[in-house]
Order: C-alpha cells, then structure tokens, then sequence
C-alpha cells in the first residue's frame, strides 16, 4: 500500500484519484456518526475532498418519521434518482466542468443534493438563476475526491448499483458495514425525535445480507466494524480500506475476470453434471447386465435340477397323451 502523500494534495501528476464507500447496516448502527467524523478527519489530517450523502437528508421524506416516508413502490425510484445525480456530478467533477441541474425528476431531491455538495465545499453557490449550471470549488475538481454514501443498503442488490457506478467510471469503491447489535439499535432509534417503528427495524434485521467477499468477489474490499467505530484500531482500520480503494479503481477488466470466474464454474458444474450422467448410466447398465446373469444362472439351476426335469417329462407325456 502506497503511503498516505502519495494519493493527497491537489496538483499532483497522474491520473485523479475518487472513490464511493458505502456505509451499510441497521437504522441507529452509528453510520451518520461515522460518516461526519470520517469526513471531518479525512479533511484536515490529509486533504482529501470529501462528501458525506446522507440518504436521510437528501430523499424528500426518508428523515420526516415513519408516517411521511415514501411509500416503499417509490423508494427504487428515489434511489435511481438520486444515483443519476451522484454520476452527474462525478462527471462534471471528472472534466471540470459546472453541475448542471437534470431536465426532469424531484426538484426538491436536486435541490436536497445540491445543498449538500454545497454545504460541504464541493459546489459553489447558487447565482440568480437557481437552474444555472453550478461550478464546483477547486478541491472538489483538483485532489482525491471521496464520497461517503450513508444509508441502510441492507439488500446487496442496492449496493451493487453503487458497485456498477464505480465501474462504469472507473472509481474506487468498498464498504463499511456497521455490526449493530439489534437490541442496542432499537434503544438509539428510541431516543431520536423522529423514531422509526421498532417492527421496520426489526423487519429489516431479518433480510440484512451481509458483505461477502467470499462468494461475491466484487465485494472483497469490505470492513465490519464492530464496537466503538471511532476507536483508534477502527480508525486505522477504515482509514487503510479507504487508500486502498483510492489506490485501486474499479476496472472493467476486473469485470471481466468476475465474468470468466463465473462462466468457468458454470463449465465446471455442467462438465460436473456430464460426469454424473454418464456414471449413472453405467451403473445403470452394470445392474442391468448383473440382473441378466442372475437370471440366466437361476434358470440354468433350475432347469439342471432333476426335479425339474421330472416334472418337464411328465408334463410332455401329458401333451403327447392326449388324443
């Protein structure tokens, strides 16, 4: 792993180094608080730009209460959405270009957005015309650039579009996952303002899918962090999962080494599965023979049994005896 000034300041030569991180886990497991703290720190100690999206804060009705938010049809669209606007700006931010504002869409979700990104350094203010395209400040277009997406993102499935993302832009990209006891996030959920219903939580609780990097290998540069997230072990912990994801962006070569993994046990399961066939077959047709020369044996015993052979003349002298 590359040292820490090798991927800071603004000005340096080579190619610009950005990454996405998850932040993943149930609702009160500490990931807004590791978020701004990861932010703040990563600001002043190395000079990284760094913008914490906070899924709460910036989807209209996600931090109004459980009787405000959306209807969970609209939820997929919202986070679409919200992606559409994350991509936009990491292009303007690529080509250094201003932000401009989609044609469509939740107007309140953009605008949610870009005050964040405002908020944070990354965006300049507004002009009089609010639909303007909006320039982005000098750290947000010069040195490493780090996006913080906090959210539950407890199916993988969401987080895979955050993956693809990446990909598609050649971005790094990792995860931290927030191990929670479930007791000890129904006791913070209980203490918000806004509390969300102890059942979602719990509900939530059951369907979580955990990072695996040991059967998803796009999720290998993965953390749980356990305990206090702001202990100096986790601190160093996170802050080496991040510089590697600087160091190391998401390519589709990458993609398509996953890809020839894939198809290659797909072959090895279906050669697996001629393998099996043909040895049942010959199984099958060993019983067979064995069957046919248990036959023939049992039939030439008994044919070679004097009872038998009585009992075959009289029935013959019976036959010819008839007139």
């Amino acid at each position: 792993m590359k040292a820490a000034a090798d991927v800071r300041g603004a000005g340096s030569e080579g190619p610009r180094k950005r990454a996405l991180c998850v932040l993943c886990g149930l609702p009160a497991a500490g990931k807004s608080t590791l978020a701004r703290a990861l932010g703040q720190r990563l600001r002043r100690e190395r000079g990284w730009a760094v913008g914490v999206v906070s899924y709460d804060d910036v989807m209209p009705g996600f931090a109004a209460g459980a009787g405000a938010q959306p209807s969970p049809p609209r939820w997929r669209p919202l986070r679409q959405e919200l992606l559409g606007h994350l991509e936009r700006f990491l292009a303007a931010a690529a080509g250094g270009r201003p932000l401009s504002a989609p044609a469509d869409g939740a107007a309140a979700l953009w605008t949610a957005f870009a005050a964040c990104l405002e908020a944070q350094g990354l965006l300049l203010p507004a002009g009089p015309d609010p639909q303007a395209p909006r320039p982005l400040t000098r750290s947000a277009v010069a040195g490493p650039l780090l996006l913080l997406l906090d959210d539950n993102f407890y199916y993988r499935s969401m987080r895979y579009e955050v993956y693809q993302l990446a990909r598609k832009h050649s971005l790094g990209f990792c995860q931290l996952f927030l191990d929670c006891p479930l007791e000890t996030c129904l006791r913070r959920n209980g203490r918000r303002p806004q509390a969300l219903p102890s059942e979602t939580i719990r509900l939530m609780e059951t369907r979580l899918e955990r990072p695996d990097a040991g059967t998803h290998a796009w999720e290998r540069r993965s953390l749980t962090v356990e305990g206090p997230a702001c202990s100096a072990e986790a601190s160093l912990e996170v802050t080496d999962l991040l510089l590697t994801a600087l160091e190391n962006p998401v390519k589709y070569v990458e993609e398509n080494m996953e890809q020839k993994e894939a198809d290659r046990i797909i072959c090895s399961a279906n050669v697996l599965h001629r393998a099996d066939q043909t040895l049942r077959r010959i199984v099958s047709l060993t019983m067979k023979e064995a069957k046919v020369a248990a036959l023939h044996e049992a039939l030439s015993w008994m044919l070679g049994s004097s009872r038998i052979q009585n009992i075959w003349k009289e029935m013959k002298h019976e036959y010819t005896s008839v007139p």
